[in-house]
């Protein structure tokens, strides 16, 4: 523990500019601590709600990239993953471990977070939160104001930092208390509790493991392009990434590098992007340039068409028949990561 610096008594929290990390820092600053947040980003969420709310409340927030140490736990998280492919608790400790190291390094003197007794049903239930305490390495420094009057008495607590009188007791999934709460201090703009994790839509989770534990070599960047388009396996080493509108086009454009993958889009009329990621060639390329006639929505199965290709060498134009529709289906049926 660190002792108040000049006096002073501060404070760094994690947030994703939700709810309840907004009103746990508001809580404690209502008695006078000095807040900090912490905002932690990866391919699978952002920091973009943490800022606005920072912005909004003016606290002031440290935004950072746990890209590589998050990879690690999510390969093998020891508490095991939620619902699809979320390792809420190893998540939670990994946070509040690096929160730690930002406290000590800012002179603070304890760590906060929203967590809610009960509000979800793995990562936050009482033996959860101990679960994550203990392995953050900070056991006891751990401060859940909203939750606080459930939960054993912490460090900062004992200390007569902070008042436990004026903390809370909220549990449950309601949200009846936040809402009242969110009033008192004059709250009314915040994300919906929905969350910003994709490791809970199945949907991603699916790609997501097919990536990881099939194919189990990739680049960062083929994280970020799990979030954008319709996937493919073409074969063992190789997939496609096919637009679904030009907005998704644009997106994985952002990730295309132009010295390895292959690029393919019609000839003459507006359709997909399809991106393979990684030196490709042959039979591979074939196949993603059907797959951009199949979804370019003016070329009719079976009329010859004109796809181009841009790989590392060069450009080309190859003449190709667009499969009939009922191979197609099969293909999807085989070919398709959902």
């Amino acid at each position: 523990m660190v002792p108040p610096c000049n006096g002073r008594i501060k404070a760094i929290g994690i947030t994703s500019g939700g709810l309840d990390s907004i009103l746990s820092a508001l809580v404690l600053q209502e008695q006078g601590v000095e807040v900090t947040w912490v905002s932690f980003t990866t391919p699978f969420f952002s920091s973009e709600s943490a800022q606005k709310a920072a912005q909004r409340l003016n606290i002031p927030i440290f935004i950072r990239d746990i890209t590589d140490r998050y990879l690690e736990i999510l390969k093998a998280p020891p508490a095991g993953y939620g619902k699809n492919m979320n390792p809420c608790m190893d998540c939670h400790s990994l946070m509040l471990e690096l929160a730690g190291a930002e406290m000590e390094k800012h002179c603070a003197s304890f760590l906060f977070s929203g967590e809610v007794v009960g509000q979800r049903p793995m990562s936050q239930k009482k033996n959860s939160l101990r679960y994550v305490e203990k392995n953050s390495g900070y056991d006891g420094q751990i401060l859940r104001p909203l939750s606080a009057k459930l939960l054993p008495e912490t460090l900062p607590e004992q200390y007569g930092w902070v008042d436990r009188e004026k903390l809370l007791g909220i549990s449950g999934r309601s949200r009846t208390e936040q809402m009242a709460l969110a009033a008192k201090f004059g709250v009314t703009d915040y994300p919906s509790p929905a969350g910003g994790c994709l490791l809970t839509d199945e949907n991603f989770s699916r790609r997501l493991r097919e990536l990881m534990f099939v194919r189990k070599q990739y680049e960062k960047r083929e994280l970020h392009l799990l979030k954008h388009g319709r996937h493919f396996r073409l074969d063992d080493r190789h997939k496609a990434i096919v637009g679904k509108t030009e907005a998704d086009n644009n997106s994985i454009l952002e990730y295309y590098d132009a010295t390895v993958d292959v690029l393919i889009r019609h000839g003459s009329v507006p359709g997909p992007v399809v991106l393979v990621p990684g030196q490709a060639g042959g039979d591979v390329v074939e196949k993603a340039a059907y797959l951009c006639a199949a979804y370019t929505k003016k070329i009719r199965p079976e009329v010859p068409t004109d796809i181009t290709l841009v790989t590392p060498s060069g450009r080309e134009t190859i003449h190709i028949t667009p499969m009939r529709e009922d191979a197609f289906d099969e293909f999807k049926k085989q070919a398709m990561i959902r």
